[in-house]
């Protein structure tokens, strides 16, 4: 409950801190660029806003250059509902990835996660 409460009151600097305190790392060109946003569609960070580990993720994403949408699993039942039916838990950071076969996967964990972007999508 504190924990909570404290998360709750730090949002908005947590939220100014993510902004201002990340820079992007991965340099592309446009073409390059839409390539890579083409392929984020296919993606989704489910998270809470103020949860330590998933403004790990969402750092990430930033220097990344990454436009990966954002599923707010507490604030939205309707998303933290998804989560946990196809995802098999209520857990966050979950990162949806659904393949180009049409497979559908839920990769838990902020360091896999890490991992994974910076495989398909680091330089």
């Amino acid at each position: 409950m504190m924990r909570t409460l404290i998360q709750t009151l730090l949002a908005p600097v947590v939220w100014v801190a993510d902004k201002l305190g990340t820079s992007r790392e991965v340099a592309r060109d446009e073409a390059q660029q839409a390539e890579v946003d083409e392929a984020c569609e296919a993606l989704a960070l489910y998270q809470f806003w103020s949860e330590p580990e998933c403004i790990r993720v969402r750092r990430e994403i930033t220097r990344l250059g990454l436009s990966i949408e954002t599923r707010d699993a507490r604030l939205d039942p309707e998303h933290g509902q998804t989560l946990k039916e196809q995802g098999g838990k209520l857990q966050v950071p979950c990162l949806y990835i659904r393949e180009a076969s049409g497979e559908e996967r839920w990769l838990y964990n902020a360091q896999r996660i890490i991992d994974y972007l910076r495989r398909h999508f680091g330089e």
